[in-house]
C-alpha cells in the first residue's frame, strides 16, 4: 500500500483527524481539489460570519486567534484553517481532485485523482455534506430572463439584478440572505412555508453557544430522543425573525412557475426578477465506487462506520452528536476516529475486501 490512510477533504474535519493521525504515527495524507487550504469557505457569502464565537472555533491543539467573544468571518476561518495546517506540518495535497475510490483488488483501496493513482489501506470521506445544490423542478419553469442562482452561490445584493427577489427556503441560510437583500432596497419575499424556533445570538448576557456548551447541547447524541428533536426543528440562529418579517413578504411553498411568475400553494402568484434557492443540498458521491451509498446516493453508516472494511466517514451533521459538523466541535469525532484507526493499525491486519456486487 502507498499510504495506510486517504483522507478525502481538507476542510475543517480532514484536518483535524490528520492532527490526530500524525500524533499516532500512521502514514496518511489529506486530499483536497482545492488550491489552498480553506477556499471552500472563502468561496461563500462575502458577508457570512459564524455563529460561534472564536472561544469555540479553534480545533485540537491550536485556538482560534482574536477575541474570544467575537464571531469570526468566512475569510478569518479558510486562513485559520491554512494555519492549522501549515502548523502541524500535515500532508494536505492541494488541487488533488477525487475521481474514483474502488475496492482494490488485494485489498485496501484504489484511489484516482486528477494528480495520480494511490493505494490506500483505509480511506476517509471528510469531504462534508454540502456537494450538490437542490433545486426544484419548478425553476425550469421560469422564463430565461429571471435571473436564478442557488444560495451557495450567492455573494453579495450588488450581484443580483432587478429589484424582486424571492429567496425560498426558510432556514438559517435563507433568513439571512432575505434579510441582507431588503436592508440593501430590495424587495424581498421569502417563500418559507415553516421557518425553525428563532434563537437569540445572546441570552442573559451570555452567548448562546456558551449555554449550549454549559449545558452540553452540542454533546447530544444523533440517537437521542432530544438530539432527533433538535435535529428536526432546525432552528435559527441570531436572526430577529418578527422583525425580519415586518420588512420581507412571507409568502407560502412555490408549486409552480410561469414566465416571471412563481405560483404558490395559495393560490397566489409572484412576479420576480431574481430566485435565490436556499433549499440546501444533496448528497452527491459519484467518484465513490464502494456499495455503501443509499437510494438518495448518501453513505450509510453508524457514526461514521461503513459495513465496507476500511471505509470511514468524517463531519457529516449529526454523525454522532449535533457537533459532528461544527467548526468547533468536529474535533471531538476525529479524536474517537483517530482511535479506532490507529487501534486497528495495531492489532490487525488489512482485510480482504468482500465481493461487489455485480
Amino acid at each position: 500500500m502507498d499510504l495506510d490512510t486517504v483522507i478525502v477533504g481538507g476542510g475543517q474535519a480532514g484536518l483535524a483527524l490528520g492532527h490526530y493521525l500524525r500524533r499516532a504515527g500512521v502514514r496518511f495524507a489529506i486530499l483536497d481539489a482545492h488550491n489552498r487550504v480553506g477556499d471552500s469557505w472563502r468561496q461563500r457569502w462575502d458577508s457570512l460570519t459564524l455563529f460561534t464565537p472564536r472561544r469555540f472555533d479553534g480545533l485540537p491543539g491550536l485556538p482560534f486567534p482574536g477575541d474570544p467573544d467575537g464571531h469570526p468571518s468566512k475569510d478569518e476561518v479558510a486562513d485559520y484553517l491554512a494555519r492549522y495546517a501549515a502548523h502541524f506540518d500535515l500532508p494536505v495535497r492541494l488541487g488533488c481532485g477525487v475521481t474514483s475510490v474502488r475496492p482494490g483488488t488485494a485489498g485496501g483501496f484504489t484511489v484516482d485523482t486528477s494528480t495520480g493513482t494511490l493505494r490506500a489501506r483505509r480511506v476517509v470521506v471528510a469531504a462534508g455534506a454540502f456537494h450538490t445544490p437542490r433545486i426544484p423542478e419548478v425553476a425550469r419553469k421560469l422564463a430565461p430572463r429571471v435571473t436564478q442562482l442557488h444560495s451557495s452561490r450567492y455573494r453579495n445584493p450588488d450581484r443580483l439584478p432587478g429589484r424582486d427577489v424571492l429567496v425560498v427556503g426558510g432556514g438559517n441560510t435563507g433568513v439571512q440572505i432575505a434579510g441582507e437583500l431588503a436592508d440593501h432596497g430590495r424587495r424581498v419575499a421569502l417563500a418559507a412555508p415553516t421557518i425553525g424556533p428563532a434563537l437569540p445570538q445572546r441570552w442573559l448576557g451570555r452567548d448562546i453557544f456558551w449555554w449550549f456548551s454549559r449545558l452540553g447541547t452540542m454533546r447530544l447524541s444523533a440517537e437521542s430522543r432530544l438530539g432527533r428533536r433538535i435535529a428536526a426543528q432546525n432552528p435559527v440562529i441570531g436572526t430577529d425573525v418578527d422583525r425580519l418579517l415586518r420588512r420581507v413578504d412571507r409568502v407560502g411553498r412555490v408549486v409552480d412557475a410561469e414566465g416571471c411568475q412563481v405560483l404558490l400553494a395559495d393560490g397566489g402568484r409572484r412576479r420576480v426578477d431574481t430566485v435565490v434557492w436556499a433549499t440546501g443540498f444533496r448528497p452527491h458521491y459519484p467518484w465513490l465506487e464502494v456499495p455503501v451509498l443509499d437510494a438518495s446516493g448518501a453513505p450509510v453508516h453508524r457514526e461514521g462506520v461503513t459495513d465496507w472494511p476500511g471505509l470511514y466517514l468524517l463531519g457529516l451533521p449529526w454523525q454522532r452528536t449535533r457537533g459532528s459538523a461544527v467548526l468547533g466541535w468536529v474535533g471531538r469525532d476525529a479524536q474517537v476516529l483517530a482511535a479506532r484507526l490507529a487501534d486497528d493499525r495495531r492489532l490487525a491486519p488489512a482485510r480482504p475486501a468482500p465481493a461487489v456486487p455485480a
